[in-house]
């Protein structure tokens, strides 16, 4: 791969006083990354500075004013902000909020102007980064606004790929959020997903149920027979291999997952708790459906090991190669499927 070739991955710092900046240095003090990647960090050189003092870091970078000026063969640091910022591991305070946020908005608007290729965003608190300019509850729902596409939250670890129909929304609200038109939308991003990122000709989908035992023909609740079913039915009739709803507290014990390509869960935490189960540490939380790649590792912020030197960076280290990956199989599809005239 030529210099020329190298994917440009944009990196927004997480929140200061969480692990972001402990497992991206950890990541990039192995120079072999840049034979495959320009990483760019937005935050600062003083952050930055401080940061590899603090862990005894080795990691060397280039600081930047420009994006412009990004070197292929370093680790550069774009500062987003020029200002001390006071650094408190382990705190949750407002101001470490701020400057995460200042770093994603920076690395989110280079991304649609085409300096990076992909955004890898390290982890923030949802509750320090609400503001009067931000009242987003997370990564996923601003990308949502500022991309173009239908996004979707997909946890991906080697083959196990699990996509939730409603992400950070509150058990009490998720049967009224379910509706045919979500699931239909849902459905058609992961299966497109699936075909031009992870390169499945044919993709097979589990879907899993909304009530315990997806109702039990109305015993436990009516929305897996008057919505789920309906509207899978009428999917799959349209020629998609999409299969459920499945009752999904036997669903991944009984190793039924393996038999699909993705499995799209109804809810948060019935997709997040078998899946961080099966994977916790290597896995990565790829946003589907939009029209720019973003991934990030699979744990928060780690308040209670932030500035200890302890945080694993096995989950951002699988984050950066899977979007690297995806950006590459997403090419490729666009070239095979392109209109030659």
């Amino acid at each position: 791969m030529t210099q020329e070739e190298k994917i440009k991955v944009g990196i927004s710092i997480g929140d200061l006083n969480g692990i972001g900046t402990e497992i991206i240095l950890k990541t990039f003090e192995d120079n072999r990354i840049l034979d495959f990647c320009t990483p760019i960090i937005f935050a600062s050189t003083k952050l930055m500075t401080f940061c590899t003092q603090h862990f005894n870091s080795e990691l060397n970078f280039q600081s930047i004013k420009n994006l412009k000026q990004i070197s292929n063969n370093k680790v550069n640091v774009f500062n987003v902000w020029n200002n001390d910022v006071p650094i408190n591991f382990g705190n949750d305070d407002k101001q470490a909020g701020e400057y995460a946020i200042k770093s994603l908005k920076s690395a989110v608007n280079a991304l649609k102007n085409n300096s990076i290729d992909v955004l890898l965003t390290a982890p923030i608190n949802k509750n320090n980064i609400q503001s009067d300019e931000f009242k987003f509850p997370g990564h996923t729902d601003y990308l949502a606004q500022e991309l173009e596409g239908d996004c979707m939250m997909l946890m991906v670890s080697g083959e196990l790929r699990v996509g939730l129909l409603t992400d950070h929304v509150p058990v009490k609200d998720v049967p009224i959020t379910i509706t045919s038109k979500l699931i239909t939308t849902k459905i058609q991003t992961i299966h497109k997903t699936l075909k031009q990122d992870f390169r499945i000709s044919k993709p097979k989908i589990a879907v899993l149920g909304i009530n315990p035992h997806t109702g039990d023909n109305g015993v436990i609740g009516s929305e897996d027979d008057t919505v789920l079913r309906p509207t899978l039915k009428q999917i799959k009739d349209r020629g998609m291999l999409v299969y459920g709803p499945y009752a999904a507290d036997s669903f991944f014990g009984s190793d039924n997952y393996k038999s699909f390509d993705a499995i799209i869960a109804s809810y948060h935490d019935q997709g997040l708790i078998p899946f961080k189960t099966l994977s916790f540490g290597n896995g990565v939380n790829f946003t589907a459906g939009l029209n720019k790649i973003r991934t990030s590792p699979d744990h928060g912020t780690a308040y209670e090991i932030a500035g200890k030197g302890k945080a694993d960076a096995s989950s951002f280290k699988e984050a950066l190669f899977t979007a690297i990956k995806i950006y590459k199989n997403r090419e490729e599809y666009l070239k095979l499927t392109e209109n030659p005239l």
